[in-house]
């Protein structure tokens, strides 16, 4: 098979000689704050609470999302695996996850598409066109950035976050200027209420996907300590800085459609680096779905694809799919997976940190930057629990859903592990229990 594009060692532990210092690895972090759809969210929490209550609820919601992102995001970066790699030996064994790689590669993709429809529809409302002909333009640029992997978009994001941040001082600063502070931090909401825990579920449930998938990211980290101090920097930027500014231009305007106060002072300049901040954002969706592909069909078929192959055929179908306007109708199924996320969370961080069955292969050879060369084959209670937890996230109504699932696997898992009931059955012998090819090396 050809191979375009790098493959980012997407079946192989990066080496340290590869990985990025802090300066570098914080771009990318502050790139996911950096999108208009977080002030939307702060404007709307804006419109049901006060400021000092909106406070409290960033303030509960960043503290689950980085508990959650350093405890999954450590793991990758001691072991410099991507987060499926990870579940193969930290919960899921070879084939389950072969199961975990399907359900985030295909609600990675989907939400690619759905951003991207949602881009083409705001492009032809701000400068016309058809909706689809920008779907395909983005989509295709955005396929080819994430084709070339890690390092590009490390330089994408070295453009768009001081870009993106500039703009938003000068398009915000301007606007708040001209009210008082001491007023928009004391004013009443002017909507329907929002209670603190329900503001925390949307700010901490809309992002937990995310924190999730942390590994993919952090497996590129030289140290734990940046781990934390970057994802940190991280949640307070998009929490406390763009989401509270949220909340005062909620209070503004009376309205959570403040994306115009942004692009009305700014023009055609501030409309393309506000293209290239969302591109950011997305970027990471294609990113993570083609190394969920390449682990499935590594597992269920034995076949190794390249990395930037699978880049170009998931990105051309998800661009399609956007264009056509498919993928709308099934937001509501992606939500579901959204719940079926966390609990994969809960079980590497249950056997990684504390069960810890698994662990002594992962130290073994982790020293000489290779993978295992044995992994249990299924351990089933884990699917089990993971099928508990989903549930639990579903149909308890009290609390975050996907903490809730993701809670109740950890909770689970420990219990059952420690029990003794976590059994793997069966064992496979990995095809190449080796170091980075020279290829990947290359890349």
């Amino acid at each position: 098979m050809a191979k375009i594009g790098n493959d980012d060692y997407s079946l192989s532990r990066v080496p340290r000689d590869k990985r990025y210092g802090f300066g570098s690895m914080l771009m990318q972090w502050l790139a996911q704050s950096g999108s208009l759809s977080q002030f939307v969210l702060g404007a709307t929490i804006g419109l049901g609470m006060t400021f000092k209550d909106a406070f409290l609820a960033f303030t509960l919601g960043a503290v689950i999302l980085e508990l959650v992102i350093f405890a999954v995001g450590l793991a990758g970066q001691r072991e410099g695996l991507s987060m499926t790699m990870l579940t193969r030996f930290a919960g899921f064994g070879r084939n389950g996850s072969a199961l975990v790689s399907l359900v985030i590669a295909v609600s990675l993709i989907g939400w690619f598409g759905v951003q991207n429809g949602i881009f083409g529809n705001s492009m032809s409302a701000l400068v016309g066109g058809q909706p689809w002909v920008w779907c395909t333009i983005a989509g295709a640029g955005l396929t080819l950035l994430v084709m070339y992997g890690f390092k590009i978009m490390m330089w994408v994001a070295r453009i768009a976050v001081p870009l993106f941040f500039g703009l938003v001082a000068w398009s915000v600063g301007s606007e708040l200027f001209n009210h008082s502070f001491t007023e928009l931090i004391n004013s009443p909401p002017s909507g329907e209420l929002i209670s603190i825990p329900a503001a925390a579920t949307i700010i901490a449930g809309g992002y937990m996907t995310g924190a999730i998938v942390a590994p993919d990211m952090t497996r590129f980290n030289r140290k734990g300590w940046h781990v934390a101090a970057q994802s940190s920097c991280s949640m307070i930027l998009s929490e406390y800085i763009v989401g509270m500014t949220g909340v005062m231009l909620g209070h503004i305007v009376g309205t959570s459609d403040v994306t115009n106060i942004v692009l009305s002072t700014s023009g055609f300049a501030g409309l393309i680096i506000v293209i290239l901040a969302t591109a950011k954002i997305n970027d990471w969706n294609l990113y993570g779905g083609s190394l969920g592909v390449v682990n499935f069909s590594q597992v269920v078929f034995g076949k190794k694809l390249h990395r930037g192959v699978v880049t170009v055929a998931i990105g051309a179908a998800g661009t399609v799919l956007s264009a056509i306007g498919f993928l709308d109708h099934f937001k509501d199924f992606l939500s579901i997976l959204g719940v079926a996320i966390p609990p994969i969370g809960g079980i590497i961080v249950a056997e990684y940190w504390i069960v810890r069955r698994q662990r002594p292969a992962l130290d073994e050879t982790r020293a000489d930057g290779v993978v295992p060369g044995v992994v249990p084959t299924w351990i089933p209670m884990s699917l089990l629990i993971w099928a508990a937890a989903f549930a639990v996230g579903m149909f308890v109504d009290v609390g975050i859903p996907a903490l809730n699932s993701l809670l109740a696997a950890l909770i689970l898992y420990v219990v059952l592990g420690k029990l003794g009931l976590v059994r793997s059955v069966g064992t496979t012998i990995l095809e190449r229990p080796t170091a980075a090819t020279p290829e990947e090396v290359r890349s």
